[in-house]
């Protein structure tokens, strides 16, 4: 067991009309601070999202997932969340809100590699 460490997630999900409040998962996010670690993975089904919505912007949701991607890996592209330390980033990607974009509530656990875990998360809540 000590060669596991904790982790944090959360499920991003879209919202294509905020109003109805109907919602897929298209991604995660997972961080694990004793690793220095955060990632994020997203998939956009096409054929599911014009189901919910048939004229959502594909293309702005990409841009919205991409911007998350930047903030998540602190580059100077991320503004300047992406400029904020590790937790802060995590925790501002998870915050709630009410745009197409959302997470879902954080939940933990214990792993060994937060990248592999990340996988997991993605293949289990998204695919």
């Amino acid at each position: 067991m000590q060669d596991r460490i904790k982790f944090e997630y959360a499920i991003i999900r879209l919202v294509p009309k905020v109003e109805r409040g109907e919602f897929f998962n298209i991604g995660a996010i997972v961080y694990a601070k004793q690793k220095k670690f955060l990632g994020v993975k997203y998939y956009v089904d096409n054929s599911k999202l014009k189901a919910f919505c048939k004229d959502v912007d594909v293309g702005l949701i990409n841009k919205y997932l991409e911007a998350w991607k930047l903030v998540c890996e602190g580059k100077s592209a991320g503004g300047r969340i992406g400029a904020l330390e590790l937790p802060d980033r995590f925790h501002w990607l998870t915050a709630s809100r009410s745009t197409i974009i959302q997470s879902s509530e954080v939940h933990s656990g214990l792993c060994k590699d937060p990248e592999q875990t990340l996988e997991e998360i993605f293949e289990k809540f998204v695919l």
